[in-house]
Order: structure tokens, then C-alpha cells, then sequence
């Protein structure tokens, strides 16, 4: 659908025609038309769908087509969002679209100085994008007043949730006004999800996009691994090739994100580490990098799965699968973004499969297996027994069919009993550690030795 046919402002319409932007995706075209008769709207849309367009350009529209001017720190249209990188992808598309308007915006977010917050917030303002940790400090001090506030939006509400902010965005659509409009965008519909929702929208028009369709143009491999080791040779193997022009490693702790950063600068790869302990500057100055291809290698939690807008990333690297399915759909929407193609590849031991089981039965797409040549695992790392569950609450649960069948694989030699044909007996020094331990002693008191 064009964009000229939407009944949007001719300003707005003027902005994307000079960024290149003809035709709506589906879930602009589904969604613009009711936001634009004022309607609450539910929408369901991952990641790459082009959803940021789908609420900023009808509350453009709504600003230029009924123009006032508010008190200072009560703006008209509040946009929450779950972080900061995100927020800041909000507020650019807000400033882009509405090149060619007189529209004000800020964005009030955690890591930003106070002084600069304030003094925006100390003039009108139509537009403000905010994470919600930081508007209720403000909101709390008195600095802000929603009760003017013509359209809500919570984009990604669903991470706002996972993220603990189910209470503070109570507290601000109550203090929003009670004639706004509410536009809610979440990657899924859950129970808890559907709560929030009753609670918050009026009547609202159902919207959904395809899940799958949002990873169509992007392939998925997968690489099974042995151990950390086997991991890091992997990646070392792919940071040197000429196919990954860009890239986004992620992996699960801040820790490892900084090491991992520091091994690929030593090894000559133009790498950095983005993590949410990071001062936002810095942030900021470590995705402007990537940006403009001053970095090669960017290393990132799940901060950067959502909110991080580059339209060049060619690959997409799992070094740690995601605890979830949808953070895994994030993650490689970082990459075949705007139409382009892109790969996404997960180094995956033998522990993950049951993640990988689930990844695939949310995208409803099957990943395809990948061996680079040299680095190949050991039998044992994509063997899964069959007709027994392979783990069960994360670890190992029961032993493969060739031990309970007197097979033994091959180049893996059977332990030896000390005692065959005997029991192993328990010492009595063990049964009293065990009491030591649930008595809360230490465990070598009474026993006739200390620990070395």
C-alpha cells in the first residue's frame, strides 16, 4: 500500500518521499489508518517490521494537523520504550519524519545527564521518548505533567515486562490522561500481555504480523560446538573472513562481553563491547562507530537485540544463545533489515537443543546444520539419544542407549570398577559431612580432617 493513499499529513507525507519511502509495510498499512481515526491499537509485530513508522507517523500527523502549544514538561504524545538504544531509535525517526514541521521532542532516558533533561523539559515539548525508570523520577518530582497527553505508545511492552517495569507503567498511564489515545506494540500476546492490555486499551483494533515473516529474507545457521574453546576459534575463524563485512557478536553476561571485545582487538579486529553497564555516551559513541564502519565487530548482551537501527549488518553471531525464543528473533533482526539479506549463525552445544527446538517452533523455520572444515566437533557434540528426554531442568537426564545396551562408542574407553561384582560402600566420614551440612557446621568439623 502507498503511503500517499494513508490520509497522512502532507508534510509528513513531503519527509518520506525525500528518504525514499513509497510503499507502507504490512503492519504500517494495517495499523496507521485506525491510529489516524483515534482508535486504540494492539499490535503484535517483531522486530524489522517497520512498526516505529506505524505510530510516529500518525502522531505527526495528529501534531501538524491540530497544532497547540502546551505548558512546558507537558508534551502531547508519550512514546515508552524498554531501553535507551531504542529510545534514541524513536526519537531519530521522530526528528527524520518531521524534518519539514515545527514539532519539539526529547528524549528522557537513564545514563543521560539531569541538566540536560531538565532544561528540555523546562520548555514545550510535543513529543517525549522515554524509558520508564527515568520519567517516574521525574514524574515524581514534579518536573512532568502527562495529564495532557493526547497519545500513549509502549513499544516492545513486552521487554518493558520482562525488564521489571510492569509497575511504573501503571503509574504513568494513570497519570496520563483519561481521554488519550493507547497504542501498545509487543512481539508477543501472552496472558500477561493480554492483562495489561484490558487494563490500558479502550476498545482497541486487533493487529497482527506474522512473526516468521519478519526473519524471511535472513538465513539461519547453526554451528555445534564442544566447549567455550571450540567457540572461540569459530568466531576467530569468522572475524577473519571477507564475507562479514559487519557484524553483532552476542553473547550472555557483561563480563564475557568485555573479554570477548579485548580478545578480538588483540587478535587485530576492529571490535568494541556494548553492555548495559556502559555510561550512554559511551554507548551512543560505540553505535555511531559501527554506523560509519569504524567498527568491524560490535559485542553485545541482549541490550542490543532491540532498539539498534544499522542498516548494514551482514551477520548476526550467537556466541550464547538467548534464554528465549523471541530475544533469538530480536537478536537476528538486528540484520536483513529494509529488505536486505542477511545470515545469522548460533554456536549451539549439545545442552542447547532444546532452545534451538524452540527457536524453530516459534519462527516455524528449520535451521540448518554447518561444518567449517578443520573446525569440526567431536562426534559427541550433536549425538541426542533417542526414545529418552536429552535434559531435563538443564542438566543431563538419563545416559545414551549404547550404555544401557552394553555398547560403548567408539574412542571411549568403559571406566573401571575398583571393586567389581561389589557395592561401593559409604565411609562413614562422608555420612558425617552430610550431617555436619544440614546442621549448618562446616563440613570437615568432626571428621578427623581439616580442609588444605
Amino acid at each position: 500500500m502507498s503511503f500517499a493513499t494513508l490520509a497522512l499529513h502532507p508534510l509528513v507525507l513531503k519527509a518520506l518521499d525525500v528518504e525514499g519511502y513509497s510503499e507502507a509495510t504490512p503492519v504500517q498499512a494495517a495499523a496507521i489508518p485506525p491510529a489516524l481515526e483515534g482508535q486504540d491499537i494492539l499490535a503484535t509485530a517483531a522486530t524489522g517490521t517497520g512498526k516505529t513508522a506505524a505510530f510516529v507517523l500518525p502522531a505527526l500527523t495528529r501534531i501538524a494537523s491540530t497544532p497547540k502549544t502546551n505548558p512546558s514538561g507537558a508534551p502531547r504524545v508519550l512514546v515508552l520504550a524498554p531501553t535507551r538504544e531504542l529510545a534514541a531509535q524513536v526519537t531519530q525517526a521522530v526528528r527524520k519524519h518531521g524534518r519539514f514541521m515545527r514539532v519539539s521532542s526529547a528524549d528522557i532516558v537513564g545514563g543521560m545527564p539531569y541538566r540536560d533533561q531538565l532544561r528540555w523539559l523546562s520548555k514545550p515539548l510535543d513529543v517525549v521518548v522515554a524509558t520508564p525508570g527515568r520519567l517516574i523520577d521525574h514524574l515524581q518530582r514534579g518536573r512532568l505533567d502527562l495529564g495532557k497527553v493526547e497519545v500513549l505508545v509502549l513499544d516492545e511492552a513486552d521487554r518493558m515486562l520482562d525488564m521489571g517495569f510492569a509497575e511504573d507503567v501503571d503509574a504513568i498511564a494513570r497519570a496520563c490522561s483519561p481521554n488519550r489515545q493507547t497504542l501498545l506494540f509487543t512481539a508477543t500476546l501472552d496472558k500477561r500481555m493480554a492483562g495489561v492490555a484490558a487494563r490500558l486499551l479502550k476498545s482497541p483494533v486487533r493487529v497482527a504480523v506474522d512473526r516468521a515473516t519478519s526473519s524471511a529474507d535472513i538465513e539461519q545457521r547453526l554451528y555445534f560446538t564442544n566447549h567455550v574453546g571450540h567457540k572461540r576459534r569459530l568466531l576467530e575463524h569468522f572475524a577473519a573472513a571477507a564475507e562479514v563485512s559487519k557484524a553483532i557478536v552476542f553473547v550472555a553476561t557483561k563480563r564475557d562481553c568485555d573479554n570477548l571485545a579485548q580478545d578480538l582487538n588483540r587478535s587485530g579486529h576492529r571490535a568494541a563491547a556494548l553492555h548495559g553497564d556502559m555510561h550512554q555516551r559511551e554507548r551512543n559513541r560505540t553505535l555511531q562507530q559501527l554506523k560509519t564502519g569504524d567498527l568491524r565487530l560490535l559485542v553485545a548482551t541482549d541490550v542490543a537485540s532491540r532498539g539498534i537501527d544499522v542498516r548494514d549488518i551482514s551477520h548476526v553471531i550467537n556466541f550464547d544463545l538467548p534464554r528465549g525464543a523471541e530475544d533469538y528473533v530480536h537478536r537476528i533482526g538486528r540484520t536483513g533489515r529494509a529488505g536486505a539479506t542477511g545470515i545469522a549463525m548460533s554456536f549451539v552445544g549439545a545442552a542447547e537443543r532444546g532452545l534451538i527446538r524452540n527457536i524453530e517452533r516459534l519462527t516455524r523455520v528449520p535451521i540448518a546444520v554447518h561444518v567449517v572444515p578443520g573446525l569440526e566437533p567431536s562426534p559427541m557434540a550433536n549425538h541426542r539419544p533417542a526414545g529418552r528426554p536429552e535434559f531435563r531442568h538443564g542438566r543431563p537426564h538419563g545416559r545414551p542407549n549404547h550404555h544401557h545396551a552394553g555398547q560403548q562408542p567408539e574412542g571411549e574407553a568403559r571406566p573401571a570398577r575398583s571393586h567389581p561384582g561389589k557395592p561401593h560402600a559409604a565411609k562413614p566420614w562422608v555420612k558425617r559431612q552430610k550431617l555436619n551440612r544440614d546442621k549448618g557446621r562446616p563440613v570437615w568439623a568432626n571428621t578427623g580432617t581439616r580442609p588444605r
